[in-house]
């Protein structure tokens, strides 16, 4: 549910019903087409945020290109450095 209470994901809803109110009594136009189109992308964009996080929060790989990516490669690097720390028990 946090996912899904993401101010991406609510910013591109809200902006398909005011696009959809605004477009009901009008023709459709090049510009009007153009809105839809501009929707649509922001609209898979604030999804593909939400499952990049989602994967990086389970600690599955994220694509390069993603904004999560630099996230999730500094926590690795955390996490090897710790590792690296920890010195083995002699016995």
């Amino acid at each position: 549910m946090n996912y899904l209470s993401g101010t991406g994901l609510i910013g591109a809803v809200m902006t398909g019903v005011t696009l959809l109110r605004g477009s009901r009594d009008t023709k459709i136009t090049w510009r009007s087409a153009l809105a839809w189109v501009s929707w649509a992308i922001s609209l898979a964009l604030a999804i593909g945020a939400v499952v990049d996080t989602r994967r990086a929060r389970h600690g599955r790989p994220v694509s390069p290109d993603s904004p999560v990516y630099a996230k999730q490669q500094r926590e690795q690097e955390k996490e090897a450095k710790r590792s690296a720390k920890v010195k083995p028990i002699k016995r």
